[in-house]
């Protein structure tokens, strides 16, 4: 429940922002691209079965290492274009980072849990991470479609 609270949160503070700021031609990863992504992860370890917990976490730690060269991708196409950006700008996309950071974060600790999970709460760490993972894929899809229409 709380995931999903800050899903919309999320959705409306990085939706009112383009993150067209952000765009670059190397960090033209399609949406479409992303989307298949995040289906294949969530779909693989979704079915893992505690006995298989570890395939997961490794599978887990792949989409992390993902999110994070995503998120320092787009910090950098800020930095590139901070001098061009207004005053307005700047905080929103300060604040929007700050926004996905700690929803990664949140992925993260997730992701830990899972880790160390037993075999009898297997099921319910691996939907947390599932939860939370999607619900940022959603809000990080979602901008970066509105920012496109934007341009």
């Amino acid at each position: 429940m709380k995931s999903h609270v800050f899903a919309l949160i999320l959705i409306g503070i990085l939706g009112v922002t383009p993150l067209g700021y952000a765009q670059t031609e190397n960090a033209n990863t399609s949406l479409e691209e992303v989307k298949k992504e995040t289906q294949d992860l969530l779909a693989a370890i979704d079915s893992y079965t505690a006995d298989k917990r570890d395939e997961a976490v490794i599978k887990a730690k792949e989409g992390l290492n993902k999110l994070d060269k995503r998120i320092d991708t787009l910090e950098a196409a800020i930095d590139q274009n901070w001098d061009k950006m207004s005053e307005a700008a700047r905080k929103e996309a300060r604040e929007n980072l700050r926004v996905v950071r700690k929803q990664r974060n949140q992925v993260a600790q997730w992701y830990g849990s899972m880790k160390t999970s037993s075999a009898n709460s297997w099921d319910q760490m691996k939907k947390g991470f599932l939860d939370s993972y999607k619900t940022l894929e959603d809000a990080w899809r979602k901008s970066e479609k509105e920012s496109r229409h934007k341009e």
